[in-house]
C-alpha cells in the first residue's frame, strides 16, 4: 500500500485553507491572509461577490451625492446628504475593520492604501461637521473633502487593477517629466521668439485686442496651438502681415506637435510597458506563489515525489468552481492527471488555476426536433439537399450580397414605391435565411447562449418585421406617419448592416480584440471617473455660479454673455457657450469631455479666465496634461499591445492542454452514465460547430465539449502567461518580499534557483 493510500483524511479546515491560495491565484488576488481557520472563513465572506458588490453600491452612492449636493442638478437638503454620507462611511469602516481581522496586524498597519482610507474617512467627518456648523451660522463655505471621495474607488482591495494603473502611471512619471520639461523649455523659447517678432508691428487679431504682445498670453497661445485647436487664427495676423511669417509658425508645429508629442507617445508607451510587465510579473510570480502553499497543505508522499490524491483534488475544484458540473470536473482531472494515476503531480496542480479561468462549455447533442418527428421526410433527397445548401459557404456568400445590396436601397429615397416594396423583399429574404438555418441546424444549438451572432440577426429581423408592420398599419389606418416609429424603423434597417462584420474573417479579428479588451477597458474607465471627478468637484468650486444659461427668446440682463458682462464681445459669448459650465457635476462632466476632445479648449479656458482670473487658465492646462497627454497616451499605448498581442500570440498553453485532451477523449463525454466520479469510456464525435459542416454522427445523449473563453488572449492574461513560462513549476519560487521589491530592471528573481528557467 502507497503513503498516499495510508494518509489520513485531510482536515476540512485544511482543506479550505487550499481552497483559499487557489481562489486568490485564480483571480490573481495578492491579499495576505491570517491562516487561523476563523481567519479564514472571514476572508471568505470579505471576497464573497454579495459583499464586493455592497462596497462598490456603496462607493458610488458616495460619489452620486455630488448631483444631490449644492451645486446641484437635483436639490436635497444638506441633513439629507449628510445622513446618507455618513452611512457610507460607516460601511467603508466596516469594511475596513473587516479586512483587519483577515489580514496580519502587521501587514494592515503597512500598507498605504488601508491608512488612506482611515484617513479620508477622518478628513470627511471632520469637514461635514465644520461645513454643517457653518451653514447653521449662514456662512458660506466650500465641501472640500468631496475632492478624496475617489480614494475609497482606488484604495478599496476589489480596485486592485485601477490601482495598478495609477502606480503605472507613478512610475512612469519621472521619464515623462523630462520630456515635458523639454518641451515647455521649446514653447517658451518659440514664445519669446514671437514676442519680438511681432510684439513692435502693431498687429491686431480678428476682436481687434493687440498681437502678440503679452509674454504669458503668447505662451498659452503657442501651448493651445500644440493642441492645433486654434490653428491657423492663432497665425493669420503675421501671415497676413507676411507670409514669411508663416514658417515660424510652421516650424513650431513640425517641432513642438509632431515631434515632442510623438516622444511623448513613445516615452509612455515604453515606460508603460515596462512597468505594466513588472506589475504582471508579480502577479505571475505570486500566483505561483500561492499554488505552491495550496500544494503544500494537500500533499502526501507517492514513492519519491510529493502529489495530491485525486479524492482531495476533486474535493477542491468542488469548494474553488462549485459551479462547474461533473463531467467538466472530470475533464481537468484527465488534463492534470494524463495517465490516470490516481493523483496529480507538483507540475499539473500549478496550473490549475488558469485550468479553472478558461471557460468549457457542454453542449448536448441531440437529434433535430424535425428528424425525430419526421424522419423519413427530414432525411429525404429534397431535405438532405436544402441542408447541405444552407451549410455550404456560397450561402454565406450569397447573404453578404443581398446585405450590400440592401445597404444601397437603405441610402435612397425612402418615398419610392419601389425601395419601399423591396425593404419587404429583403425582410422576407431574411426571414428565409433564419427559417432555413433552423430548419438545418438543431435549434437549441442554434440559439445557445453562447451563439451571439445568431440572437443578434433574428432579434434584428424580427424586430425591424414588427416596426415595419407597425408603420404600415398606422399610415394605412389613419394617415397617421409616427416619426418615431419611422426612426425605429430606420435604425433596424442600418443595424443589420452589422451582420457583414460576422462574415468576413478580419472583421471578425479586428471585433474580437475589441471584445477581448474590453474588461480591461473598464480599467481605464475607473481611472477616467476618478480624474474627471476630482476635476469636476474642483471645477465647481472654482467657476460655480460665473456663467449662467439662459433660453435663446430670454430677455434678462445680460443674457447674451452668458449672465455675466465680463463675457462681452468674448468668443465664448458669440458662439454661444453658456450652458458649458461648472454650476452642476453633469455640466461639469460635459465641459470635461470637451476638454479632452481638445477642439476650441482655448475659447472655453479664455471665457472661465475672464469671469474669474487669468490664472484660471493653469486648471485647463493641468487637466490637458493629466488626461490628454498622459491618460490618453497610456490608454494608445494599452490599445497598441492589445492589438499586437492578439494578432502574434496564440492560444495559451492551457487552453491549448484542454482543446487535445477534448480531442483525445472524442469531444462527446455521457453525463448520465457517470458512475463514481469516473469518466466512461464509451465517447461520442460530431463535426457540427454550426459553422456549415454536416453532422457526421447524431445520438439522443451525450455532449461537446466547448472552449467558449478567450480570456487568455487578453493583454493581461498573455503577459502573465510569458511571465509564468520562466518559473519552473517544481521550484517554490522566491519569497513574497522579494516578489514585491522586484522591479523592471530586475530580469529575473533574485532567487538563484530561478537562473535555470531563463
Amino acid at each position: 500500500m502507497s503513503a498516499a493510500a495510508r494518509d489520513p483524511p485531510l482536515a476540512q479546515e485544511d482543506l479550505l485553507l487550499a481552497a483559499a491560495y487557489v481562489y486568490d491565484a485564480q483571480y490573481n488576488r495578492n491579499i495576505p491572509f491570517e491562516t487561523s481557520p476563523q481567519a479564514v472563513r472571514l476572508y471568505y465572506l470579505y471576497n464573497h461577490w454579495t459583499m464586493q458588490a455592497a462596497t462598490y453600491f456603496f462607493i458610488f452612492v458616495d460619489l452620486f451625492l455630488a448631483v444631490f449636493e449644492d451645486p446641484a442638478v437635483y436639490p436635497l437638503p444638506f441633513l439629507a446628504t449628510s445622513l446618507v454620507e455618513v452611512l457610507c462611511l460607516l460601511v467603508f469602516f466596516g469594511r475596513l475593520v473587516h479586512f483587519a481581522k483577515v489580514t496580519p496586524r502587521n501587514v494592515f498597519w503597512k500598507d498605504t492604501k488601508n491608512i488612506c482610507i482611515m484617513i479620508a474617512i477622518l478628513v470627511t467627518l471632520i469637514d461635514l461637521i465644520i461645513y454643517g456648523a457653518l451653514k447653521i451660522s449662514n456662512i458660506n463655505s466650500i465641501r472640500w473633502s468631496r475632492f478624496l471621495r475617489p480614494i475609497f474607488l482606488i484604495n478599496f482591495a476589489e480596485s486592485r487593477q485601477i490601482r495598478r494603473v495609477f502606480r503605472s502611471i507613478r512610475n512612469t512619471l519621472p521619464e515623462i517629466t523630462y520630456v515635458f520639461l523639454l518641451f515647455m523649455f521649446s514653447v517658451l523659447m518659440f514664445s519669446l521668439m514671437a514676442l519680438k517678432l511681432f510684439g513692435d508691428r502693431n498687429l491686431r487679431t480678428v476682436e481687434g485686442s493687440p498681437y502678440f504682445t503679452n509674454y504669458l498670453e503668447i505662451v498659452f497661445d503657442l501651448y493651445v496651438l500644440v493642441t492645433t485647436a486654434n490653428s491657423p487664427d492663432v497665425m493669420m495676423p503675421a501671415f497676413d502681415f507676411s507670409w514669411w511669417y508663416s514658417l515660424f509658425f510652421i516650424t513650431y508645429v513640425v517641432i513642438n506637435t509632431y515631434l515632442f508629442m510623438s516622444v511623448f507617445l513613445a516615452v509612455v508607451y515604453n515606460n508603460y510597458r515596462n512597468h505594466l510587465k513588472n506589475e504582471i510579473r508579480k502577479l505571475a510570480y505570486m500566483k505561483h506563489h500561492k499554488m505552491i502553499e495550496a500544494f503544500n497543505i494537500l500533499k502526501v508522499k507517492e514513492g519519491t515525489e510529493f502529489v495530491v490524491q485525486e479524492s482531495q483534488w476533486k474535493q477542491l475544484v468542488k469548494l474553488v468552481a462549485p459551479d462547474i458540473n461533473t463531467s467538466h470536473r472530470e475533464l481537468l482531472l484527465r488534463v492534470c492527471d494524463e495517465e490516470q494515476k490516481g493523483y496529480v503531480d507538483k507540475k499539473s496542480f500549478v496550473r490549475l488555476a488558469d485550468l479553472l479561468n478558461i471557460q468549457v462549455i457542454a453542449m448536448r447533442i441531440q437529434t433535430h426536433p424535425l428528424e425525430h418527428w419526421m424522419p423519413h421526410v427530414y432525411n429525404s433527397a429534397v431535405s438532405l439537399f436544402i441542408r447541405s445548401m444552407v451549410q455550404h459557404k456560397g450561402f454565406v456568400w450569397t447573404y453578404d450580397v443581398i446585405i450590400l445590396i440592401n445597404a444601397v436601397f437603405i441610402a435612397l429615397d425612402e418615398e419610392n414605391p419601389l425601395i419601399s416594396y423591396a425593404e419587404w423583399v429583403f425582410l422576407s429574404l431574411y426571414i428565409l435565411e433564419i427559417l432555413l438555418k433552423v430548419y438545418t441546424y438543431e435549434p437549441r444549438a442554434f440559439f445557445a447562449k453562447t451563439q451571439f451572432w445568431n440572437w443578434f440577426d433574428t432579434s434584428i429581423i424580427i424586430a425591424a418585421l414588427i416596426a415595419t408592420i407597425l408603420n404600415a398599419s398606422l399610415k394605412s389606418a389613419s394617415q397617421y406617419n409616427s416619426q418615431q416609429v419611422l426612426d425605429i424603423v430606420f435604425i433596424l434597417r442600418v443595424l443589420r448592416l452589422i451582420r457583414i462584420v460576422d462574415s468576413i474573417q478580419r472583421f471578425r479579428v479586428i471585433m474580437n480584440t475589441l471584445i477581448n479588451i474590453v474588461p480591461t477597458m473598464l480599467t481605464f474607465g475607473g481611472l477616467a471617473l476618478v480624474v474627471y471627478y476630482m476635476f469636476a468637484i474642483i471645477g465647481m468650486e472654482l467657476f460655480q455660479g460665473k456663467i449662467q444659461f439662459f433660453p435663446r427668446n430670454s430677455t434678462a440682463h445680460h443674457a447674451l454673455e452668458c449672465g455675466n458682462p465680463a463675457l462681452k464681445d468674448s468668443m465664448f459669448a458669440r458662439a454661444k457657450y453658456c450652458k458649458n459650465n461648472f454650476n452642476d457635476i453633469t455640466s461639469s462632466f460635459v465641459v470635461l469631455m470637451e476638454l479632452t476632445v481638445v477642439n476650441q479648449w482655448h475659447v472655453l479656458a479664455n471665457g472661465f479666465a475672464l469671469v474669474t482670473h487669468q490664472a484660471a487658465k493653469l486648471y485647463f492646462i493641468a487637466f490637458h496634461i493629466v488626461v490628454v497627454i498622459m491618460i490618453i497616451n497610456i490608454l494608445i499605448a494599452f490599445i497598441l499591445e492589445a492589438f499586437f498581442v492578439e494578432y502574434s500570440l496564440e492560444k495559451s498553453e492551457v487552453e491549448t492542454a484542454i482543446e487535445k485532451k477534448i480531442q483525445e477523449l472524442g469531444v462527446g463525454i455521457q453525463e448520465e452514465e457517470l458512475r463514481d466520479g469516473k469518466l466512461i469510456d464509451n465517447m461520442e464525435t460530431s463535426e457540427n460547430d454550426l459553422g456549415g459542416e454536416e453532422i457526421t454522427k447524431k445520438k439522443s445523449k451525450g455532449l461537446m465539449f466547448k472552449i467558449a473563453s478567450k480570456r487568455y488572449r487578453t493583454v493581461d492574461a498573455l503577459l502573465q502567461r510569458m511571465f509564468e513560462a520562466e518559473i519552473l513549476p517544481e521550484d517554490d519560487g522566491p519569497s513574497v518580499d522579494e516578489i514585491l521589491n522586484l522591479s523592471p530592471a530586475d530580469l529575473y528573481p533574485k532567487n538563484p534557483t530561478f537562473d535555470s528557467a531563463a
